[in-house]
């Protein structure tokens, strides 16, 4: 796939002369690293089923797009101004990542987030807007294949590999890693990386792009599910 990868705008160009109608998919994104594992990963697939997915980073409070802090009132609005620029709307957040999290689990927070649209625009089709929630972090996903995280070149080591299989070992899936503070898949890997050799943003699309959205999905059911969901889209 990755040596045939064509720019969205250029498959859209190529394939236009065929007739070809795509559905252009928001995916609301959490921050910089979601938006890029979008763009490198889940686009590609998702243009062989018909799918023109996109990335849109949800706002901080000042207006900027740097994300994070987020909240189903934030999200709520953000799709809702979104809902008439794309066919389809979804998002792509953490779990751990609510600062309104509450006790709510992800399909109340995925209802909310719904609901809040509804709120916020009119007409909204259900059919058209389906919140996703990552259980528990984006991290999550690169446990489906430990040995991916070589990729981190200056950190790895059979100390490293050990201490990850270790990890995954203790859970049925990788979306099962507890979200606690201290024992978020996101601290486990920077725990396992002490010198700070391990970067999200740099790291985390490289790595998942090197594990690659088959063992993923089939490592990670509600991934999946929501992966079935968007090819579904373009059927």
């Amino acid at each position: 796939m990755a040596g045939r990868r064509l720019s969205s705008i250029g498959y859209l160009v190529e394939n236009a002369r065929w007739g070809v109608c795509m559905i252009r998919v928001c995916i609301v994104c959490e921050g910089v690293t979601e938006m890029e594992f979008v763009k490198s990963c889940l686009m590609p697939h998702l243009l062989d089923h018909g799918v023109l997915a996109y990335p849109s980073i949800v706002q901080a409070p000042s207006g900027r797009h740097r994300g994070g802090r987020v909240t189903v009132e934030r999200l709520a609005r953000f799709i809702s101004h979104e809902y008439h620029a794309a066919d389809r709307l979804t998002t792509l957040v953490d779990f751990y990542g609510f600062q309104d999290a509450n006790g709510r689990t992800r399909q109340e927070l995925e209802q909310d987030i719904f609901d809040g649209v509804v709120k916020h625009a009119a007409g909204v089709d259900r059919r058209f807007v389906r919140p996703y929630v990552q259980m528990h972090e984006f991290e999550g996903l690169l446990f489906s294949d430990v040995e991916q995280f070589q990729c981190v070149l200056d950190g790895w080591d059979a100390g490293v590999r050990q201490t990850l299989i270790g990890i995954r070992s203790q859970f049925p899936t990788p979306e099962d890693i507890n979200n606690s503070r201290q024992t978020a898949p996101s601290k486990r890997i920077l725990a396992a990386f002490p010198d700070g050799s391990y970067n999200k943003t740099e790291h985390g699309p490289v790595i998942a792009d090197a594990i690659g959205l088959a063992t993923i999905r089939q490592e990670c059911p509600q991934f999946d599910s929501w992966m079935i969901m968007l090819e579904g889209w373009g059927a």
